[in-house]
């Protein structure tokens, strides 16, 4: 490792384990909407109610976010992420079993939303801003990234299995890949530089290291800044419109219209190939360019993207849709990790971040189990489809309201 060390700044090594973890772990948040026909056609629960069990899924996802923030500072990052793939693993081996919807909805739902939301959210941002003086968008773009590669893998890889198969061995598989995964991360994971010699990139040799712990009543503070309220309104609306109706419902839409489900999770996977692209390069213009005007960006093209949803009919209206939808799916993650490093503070990321994701999840759950209904009720998708495209054009209008600053800017506490 010595050797390691010395050829490379040991931060890439710690971001390549992360990325490696977060993409094993975007396995959760693609299992719902990969295995939804598969689970109907075994069990004969409805359409809404094995929606219920992925909102679950996504709700405890979003609150593993707060959580992480507060535990991330107790227990450090490479404790937490080996018990975060422990509970992730321990859901999806335990789906395998289920005979009634309410142990779908605790097992496959809670205890693995949990697990996986333990790093969804402040891994990469803690990771990025405690390592990274410079190139700290690209770096948090790249998490994203990471994101979009679980989906171009396990879209396609758990419908696969699904079809030829069951269900059941595709949350098997994907149980074990999590236990796997957990290997390299307790081995590789530090805490900071400092642990192993090092400064962060780029900062300057005559500067004390940066803190690591947030700052004492930080939430407090933060939650009375409307800075807070916008990142979190707007990351509400982005949750809802790409992992909760889309990320859940594509499939299901897409064989409703005359595809066949591996078809269809192959055009997940095309999503995912461009979403790749599109993080990447969304943390490299996050570096260089004001993100609120890149939020408006990509906020207004998701929502004609799912305007255009709707009337999808051929392969080429999907292929389209898959590009234009795949561009900017997480392209959001690096303006808003951004923001909120600049408005609350880089060691406070991990907190006041971890709040902010929980609204983008409180979104995807509410967003995954109202289209399940919409279903059920209508007979289609279309309403809403249309719903979540307005709503994702109003958000890009609201995030040119945050102020940008350069420093922190809370409201002090009162005294006690």
């Amino acid at each position: 490792m010595r050797g390691l060390r010395s050829r490379i700044f040991y931060g890439w090594v710690v971001v390549a384990v992360a990325a490696l973890v977060i993409l094993f772990g975007a396995g959760t948040r693609a299992a719902p909407g990969a295995l939804l026909l598969g689970m109907e056609a075994d069990t004969g629960w409805s359409r809404g109610d094995i929606a219920l069990a992925g909102a679950a899924g996504l709700l405890l996802l979003g609150l593993g976010g707060p959580l992480s923030g507060l535990l991330i500072d107790r227990l450090g990052v490479r404790r937490l992420t080996g018990l975060a793939l422990g509970l992730a693993a321990s859901g999806m081996l335990l789906s395998a079993a289920v005979t009634q919807l309410w142990q779908l909805v605790l097992v496959f739902g809670i205890v693995t939303g949990l697990g996986a939301g333990l790093v969804a959210s402040s891994l990469g941002p803690v990771i990025a801003n405690r390592w990274f003086e410079t190139r700290r968008g690209f770096v948090v773009g790249l998490m994203g990234a990471s994101t979009s590669a679980g989906q171009l893998v396990f879209f396609p890889l758990l419908t696969a299995i699904a079809v030829a198969a069951d269900w059941r061995l595709a949350v098997i598989t994907l149980g074990v890949l999590l236990a796997v995964v957990a290997g390299p991360a307790i081995l590789l994971l530090r805490e900071r530089p400092a642990d192993v010699g090092l400064r962060a990139l780029g900062a300057a040799a005559d500067l004390p290291p940066a803190p690591i712990h947030a700052e004492p009543g930080i939430l407090r503070r933060a939650v009375r800044a409307p800075e807070f309220w916008l990142l979190a309104g707007t990351f509400f609306v982005c949750g809802a419109t790409s992992n909760g109706v889309v990320g859940q419902h594509f499939i299901a839409h897409a064989v409703d219209h005359g595809f066949t489900a591996v078809a269809a999770s192959g055009a997940l996977a095309l999503m995912g190939a461009f979403n790749f692209v599109g993080t990447i390069a969304s943390g490299w213009l996050t570096d260089r360019f004001d993100p609120r005007r890149l939020l408006l960006v990509y906020y207004v093209f998701r929502g004609l993207s799912l305007l255009y949803l709707p009337a999808i009919h051929d392969t080429l209206d999907v292929v389209v849709f898959s590009v234009l939808f795949g561009l900017d799916y997480i392209a959001t993650v690096p303006p808003t990790v951004m923001l909120v490093a600049d408005t609350f503070g880089r060691r406070n990321v991990g907190v006041v971040y971890g709040w902010v994701f929980a609204a983008h999840m409180l979104g995807a759950a509410i967003a995954a189990w109202a289209a399940g209904v919409v279903r059920d009720g209508a007979g289609d998708y279309a309403v809403a489809f249309i719903a979540a495209g307005w709503m994702a054009i109003a958000a890009g209008v609201v995030a040119l309201l945050i102020r940008r600053t350069t420093a922190p800017r809370l409201v002090p506490l009162p005294a006690d």
